[in-house]
């Protein structure tokens, strides 16, 4: 009988420009180099690695505010380096960029505290810098530090911060896709027109949030509208990624439970393609007995506070007011709703490593794939930059051999390696409705998304 050839895993990385990204306590190890990350050499030698490793992406998490919710201020995650201190990830990009080729970035990118019209400058500035390999992490934000910080005195309300997304995705796709005809830029010398002003109108939107008519300073990018990735897997989020995302990413608990999450995405999407992505963490080495005594290493640089400090913060729970029999009443929360939903259901078990010699790793990969309908994984650092190196070195050649990795990088965009397609966005997604059409007029409004 036939055997049927694996599907190809994607792969991005996931990382943050800050010492302590999800492992809490890995930079007390003496191999780790995480410590770096002021240093663009450090960014520039995990891209090229990641390149070499022939990674779809390096996806980039940030947030706005600090962890305050264990013990009621900041202190624990200070200590810990709890993604603090941070740097802002957009400004890392250009120069991973210029090293590498193929390599794509998937940014986290809050749309809550920044007008719609300079975001989408920046984006789009990012898309022509890196010749289309640019993505966009949909995220409304969950800290309420953050919105202090940005002189609130808390932040919306759960599904109404998918609301204000709502909108504020109406106005960047009429920016990105309205404003320019693909060939407005003409750049003739002779009559000294760069731009034909009649292939350029102005974008209006007159909403509940937004007020915005504007010339799109910038010419069109590559891909216009950059790769769109969402991560919420509330039931809200999830009726915002099927109608916005291309790309999702989630967290893993069970094959199980993130298959059921995964068959729910793609049949409100549907018929438009959509990648999952899994978040997992990989310890490997040349055989398990290797890999166990690595993990066991790792573990003893753990730090329990810091884990803490970070789960607080994403559940709106502040565990430091419990002791260590109590139950814990999560209550009402504007934190991750999508985290506390799956704390109660899986009983508050988190998703272990991945761990094992490198045959072990892709079986269970493979099996993450087939069993729960991913498409890869965000796989989070360890120890840096061993952590990746070994996988890259181990891994990657195994999943090659098995026919569930490729073995070369496709030519094109960052959307056209992922899906196989052109540049910009499928004609089913409803950014199509924001496109420039010969038969708009000079000034119209652009046209309005169909709410949910």
């Amino acid at each position: 009988m036939q055997m049927t050839a694996p599907r190809p895993i994607r792969l991005n990385a996931f990382d943050m420009a800050c010492v302590g990204h999800i492992q809490h306590g890995m930079w007390t190890h003496p191999r780790d180099r995480s410590s770096d990350y002021t240093s663009l050499d450090h960014w520039v030698r995990l891209a090229r690695m990641l390149e070499r490793g022939l990674f779809d992406g390096l996806f980039l998490a940030d947030v706005l505010g600090a962890y305050d919710v264990y013990g009621g201020n900041a202190d624990a995650s200070l200590r810990g380096g709890v993604q603090i201190p941070l740097l802002d990830p957009m400004a890392l990009i250009p120069a991973m960029a210029y090293a590498t080729t193929h390599l794509g970035f998937g940014v986290t990118c809050n749309l809550a505290y920044e007008a719609p019209f300079l975001f989408a400058r920046r984006m789009a500035t990012l898309d022509h810098l890196t010749r289309g390999r640019i993505g966009w992490n949909i995220v409304t934000g969950y800290l309420d530090s953050a919105a202090r910080a940005m002189g609130f005195d808390a932040q919306m309300e759960h599904d109404d911060r998918y609301d204000l997304a709502d909108e504020y995705l109406q106005v960047v796709y009429a920016l990105w896709e309205g404003g320019w005809a693909d060939d407005a830029v003409i750049g003739d010398r002779q009559r000294g027109i760069y731009t034909d002003p009649r292939r350029v109108r102005p974008v209006r939107h007159d909403g509940k949030q937004f007020h915005v008519e504007a010339v799109p300073l910038w010419e069109p990018s590559p891909q216009r509208t950059p790769v769109l990735y969402q991560a919420g897997a509330s039931d809200r989020g999830r009726v915002f990624a099927a109608r916005h995302a291309e790309c999702v990413f989630v967290n893993g608990s069970t094959k199980a439970n993130v298959g059921r999450i995964v068959a729910d995405l793609r049949t409100r999407a549907a018929p438009r393609p959509m990648l999952v992505f899994v978040g997992a963490s990989v310890v490997t080495g040349r055989t398990e007995t290797e890999a166990r005594e690595l993990l066991a290493e790792y573990r003893r640089h753990a730090s329990v506070e810091g884990a803490l400090a970070h789960a607080a913060a994403s559940l709106g729970i502040d565990f430091g007011r419990y002791g260590m029999d109590e139950p814990i009443e999560a209550g009402s929360t504007q934190a991750i709703r999508s985290n506390v939903e799956a704390i109660t259901a899986s009983l508050g078990r988190r998703q272990p490593p991945i761990v094992g010699s490198p045959e072990q790793v892709a079986d269970q990969l493979i099996a993450w794939v087939s069993e729960a309908d991913v498409d890869g994984f965000n796989l989070s650092r360890t120890v840096v930059p061993e952590c990746l190196a070994s996988f890259i070195d181990l891994v990657v050649p195994i999943l090659q051999e098995r026919g569930a990795y490729k073995r070369d990088y496709a030519l094109g965009t960052y959307r056209q390696k992922l899906f196989g397609c052109g540049d910009r966005l499928p004609d089913e997604h409803p950014a199509v409705a924001a496109r420039w059409t010969e038969s708009g007029a000079r000034g119209s409004v652009a046209p309005r998304m169909i709410a949910e």
